[in-house]
């Protein structure tokens, strides 16, 4: 008898799972790099809870943008509110979709270990950079949030000539606070999540004064999803509060 039971039991597992992976799709997600940090430990989650696979495009939110703009197809965009409006206003994103994922602020980072710099004032802030050997920070070229505003910043200084020729740019798709680790440059400029996300980076605090600023990250349903039902289900993972809570605890301001 209780064979029998553990036999039937063990039968409705096994179409329970045929069913589950009957059902399971595969969502193709482009995403700025400025959630990698919390979606590297959210992915897992999601996809062994529910069955979906994942296929995630890294890249600035504005090269992603872009690719959708030229016809490439995604199911869910995870970008900044401006590039993801725009995909809405051309079709490409479907309209009422877009909901805010998190926040960030953007930070100076250096190695762990190395003296710490006064970035207390706008002026000590520029001191420290013409006193850096090598500073860090997206490549504004690629269109990242962080790089675009970094260099306005470099400008409204005035030092933007004295630093070029010691700017190190991190891969596309990369952090910039492992070009500290590697010892290519002193001070990193991203956001505070993309800095704790190298390990051994530590994060000196804000921009200074007001050059400070806070990053809006922003998650939305592609018009062309291959199944809408399955995309949604995961950017609704993602703003549940276990979910924001992992935002949270690395270094995202959560919605």
């Amino acid at each position: 008898m209780g064979l029998s039971v553990n036999r039937i039991a063990a039968g409705f597992v096994a179409v329970m799972l045929m069913t589950q992976f009957a059902s399971a799709a595969e969502i193709k997600v482009f995403s700025t790099i400025g959630v990698k940090a919390a979606l590297g430990e959210l992915i897992p989650k999601f996809e062994s809870a529910s069955g979906h696979k994942l296929t995630v495009t890294w890249s600035t939110g504005s090269l992603l943008a872009k690719r959708m703009q030229n016809g490439e197809l995604a199911d869910v965009l995870i970008a900044a509110p401006a590039e993801v409006a725009g995909l809405v206003a051309s079709g490409k994103i479907a309209e009422g979709s877009p909901a805010t994922l998190s926040r960030v602020m953007f930070a100076v980072g250096i190695k762990r270990g190395t003296p710490m710099p006064d970035i207390s004032t706008v002026d000590a802030f520029k001191q420290a950079l013409l006193a850096a050997k090598a500073i860090t920070y997206t490549n504004p070229a690629a269109g990242g949030q962080s790089g675009v505003y970094f260099a306005k910043q470099l400008d409204r200084m005035g030092i933007a000539e004295q630093i070029k020729d010691k700017t190190k740019f991190p891969p596309a798709g990369g952090f910039a606070g492992a070009l500290l680790i590697s010892g290519e440059a002193d001070l990193a400029i991203q956001s505070k999540p993309e800095l704790l996300a190298v390990n051994g980076v530590e994060v000196v605090g804000p921009l200074p004064g007001d050059m400070a600023f806070t990053s809006t990250h922003t998650t939305a349903l592609g018009t062309a999803a291959n199944d809408p039902a399955a995309a949604k289900t995961f950017i609704d993972f993602l703003r549940t509060p276990d979910a924001q809570a992992v935002f949270r605890a690395r270094g995202y301001d959560p919605v």
